[in-house]
């Protein structure tokens, strides 16, 4: 049953707002197999990289294209949850499996029996932080998420989960995600007077959000900001400066995490050509050792229902920690990590300083 070559196809925004992501994943794909070389199982594996320049449109035509045209074995990438959703139904239409390496919406596993995800869902890492912050004497908070699937999932979990533990929520702020102007925003957060203001921005976004937290005074007036690691993406966290300084995030990768296998990872992905991996570069790496690991137990049988059935309760050693494919939703169980930036031998680092292990997507935890 083994196939003479397997080809991924790895669809990502590599132009446009969002091309950072694309940058992080595809060369940490790359980086993969340079390490572990474009064999498993008697079978060679190939790469075939697209940009859909983040529009969903693209995405669903470059889904089709390679499937039909390309004999594309398996689909990877999706940077964002529109792009995600838009290639659903080709991955249940033609039985391929969607390894999702970065959108972050908790429903998009269930949009396909053929979906699989090694990247993470907002509600995973925001239910620790509001846990966090209800235990370390934040009493009212004012919620700034990006308007859109994944912000929601991150507001209604950090509000939910805040509320529970007792917490205020002042006001829940919603802003555009194409070019968003977060002034007026921070202005309505200063006038509320929170204890802090949680913020949930796509990836590569933070740094703007962090420049006009600072020029509209909110660290001065005694607000704290709180976040998920998107807000301090290891991509870009060198260029903020010390206002980025004792934030506090949660989240499921920091380039600052000590291990073998991050360290293995950091290298391959330097001599990839790529710089400091941030958590989307995890979810591109991890995708590809799920990839290889399912062909391995197939034995090369890259048919869609079989690698599927391979895919289901996986388990391995990732640059971030244990992680483990949840058998029955297909979606990546792992640690969430406490997170504060401090200054290591001169660069800006999101250091860990707590975790909560084996931490499942709270939202269909709910749902069951």
């Amino acid at each position: 049953m083994a196939q003479d070559t397997v080809k991924i196809g790895l669809i990502l925004p590599m132009t446009g707002p969002f091309a950072s992501t694309g940058r992080q994943i595809s060369t940490a794909a790359e980086a993969y197999m340079a390490t572990h070389g474009d064999e498993v199982a008697g079978t060679k594996v190939e790469l075939i990289l697209e940009d859909d320049g983040g529009v969903p449109d693209q995405t669903k035509r470059i889904a089709q294209e390679m499937v039909v045209n390309e004999g594309v074995k398996v689909l990877a990438g999706f940077g964002l949850t529109p792009l995600a959703f838009a290639a659903a139904p080709i991955a249940t239409q033609a039985k391929v499996p969607m390894v999702v390496m970065a959108a972050a919406t908790s429903s998009i596993t269930e949009k396909s029996p053929f979906i699989t995800r090694t990247s993470f869902t907002l509600p995973q890492a925001t239910v620790p932080l509001a846990r966090w912050a209800a235990d370390n004497d934040i009493s009212k908070v004012v919620t700034v998420v990006a308007d859109y699937a994944p912000g929601i999932d991150a507001e209604n979990a950090f509000v939910n989960e805040f509320k529970n533990q007792g917490g205020e929520i002042v006001e829940s702020i919603r802003v555009p995600v194409a070019n968003p102007d977060f002034a007026p925003f921070l202005q309505r957060v200063r006038d509320a007077q929170p204890d802090a203001v949680f913020v949930f921005v796509p990836s590569g976004v933070g740094s703007a959000f962090m420049k006009q937290f600072q020029d509209r005074g909110l660290a001065d007036a005694g607000i704290k900001l709180i976040g998920t690691g998107d807000v301090t993406d290891d991509d870009i966290l060198n260029d903020m400066g010390d206002v980025a300084k004792g934030v506090i995030t949660t989240h499921h990768y920091s380039a600052a995490h000590e291990s073998a296998e991050n360290d293995t990872f950091k290298q391959a992905f330097k001599d990839a050509g790529g710089d400091r991996p941030n958590f989307m570069a995890a979810g591109g790496w991890d995708g590809m050792a799920l990839i290889y690991q399912a062909l391995e137990k197939t034995g090369g049988d890259a048919s869609g229902p079989a690698l599927m059935e391979a895919i289901k309760g996986m388990e391995w050693e990732s640059p971030r920690g244990p992680v483990s494919i949840d058998p029955e939703t297909r979606d990546i169980v792992q640690d969430m990590y406490y997170r504060e930036v401090k200054d290591v031998d001169g660069e800006l680092y999101n250091v860990e300083f707590g975790k909560e292990e084996a931490v499942k997507d709270p939202a269909k935890a709910a749902k069951n």
